[in-house]
């Protein structure tokens, strides 16, 4: 056997040291895969909920133009009304106008 210093570590001790450092790194590796794992789990989950909360408002808002629509024909049928009902008390107005004005003449 040759004899080695001290000093210098043997092959073998190198092997061992580059070996304990793959696995303290594959240990962090490992830690750093499961934390991103849980965090990818987590946004995964945040998703799901934001695409609930986006279907519930399109939802809604079908819903709302659903309501939106039929409140503007109410209104243009209400406006339509009223014209015709300002048209024919416009109307009852001058025939009693009309009345008026003939018996007024009539009694002088």
């Amino acid at each position: 056997m040759t004899d080695t210093p001290e000093y210098f570590p043997s092959r073998l001790d190198r092997a061992e040291q580059i070996i304990l450092g793959l696995a303290e790194r594959q240990a962090e590796t490992q830690t750093q895969v499961n934390e991103l794992r849980q965090g990818l789990s987590e946004l995964s989950q945040e998703m799901r909920e934001l695409t609930s909360n986006v279907d519930r408002v399109l939802g809604r808002s079908a819903i709302l133009d659903d309501v939106l629509l039929e409140l503007r024909d109410s209104h243009e049928q209400h406006q339509r009304n009223f014209e015709e009902h300002q048209r024919t008390t416009n109307a009852a107005l001058q025939s009693l106008e009309s009345i008026l004005l003939q018996l007024i003449r009539n009694n002088s």
